[in-house]
């Protein structure tokens, strides 16, 4: 974390009992930040607990973030403007209402089209030490 940073990163966010965000809302507040975009996007965690976390991605266009992978299932939801999106070799053009899911450990890139906002979601397996619940037959 650098001294320029408008937002401590959660290591949990949950507070409390709901929350509710308004993306278009939260989109423009990233905007809005006096702070430098680091490599053409921002991003900011709207919920972060139980290995789940929820950041919201706000992309200038022709940005991309290369390609990576997640030890969980990701979910890549486009909430305004285009992106291109491969996911393990497969190439997806998302468009605002347009929801990816990828499987844990899927290699993927992002590259926005347009300026482009999308909602993501890590969610990493149940710790393997935990043992299952029990399930009614």
């Amino acid at each position: 974390m650098t001294d320029e940073r408008l937002r401590t990163a959660p290591a949990e966010r949950f507070a409390v009992e709901h929350l509710a965000f308004d993306l278009h809302a939260e989109a423009a507040a990233l905007e809005a930040e006096p702070t430098p975009k680091q490599h053409g996007h921002r991003q900011k965690t709207l919920f972060k607990n139980s290995g789940r976390t929820v950041a919201l991605f706000v992309m200038d266009a022709g940005v991309s973030l290369a390609e990576h992978a997640a030890g969980g299932i990701v979910t890549v939801q486009a909430t305004e403007g285009e992106l291109d999106v491969t996911a393990g070799g497969t190439g997806y053009h998302l468009r605002p209402g347009m929801l990816l899911v990828m499987a844990p450990g899927v290699r993927h890139d992002v590259r926005a089209k347009t300026r482009a906002v999308f909602l993501l979601q890590v969610s990493l397996a149940p710790n393997p030490s935990t043992p299952p619940t029990s399930q009614n037959p």
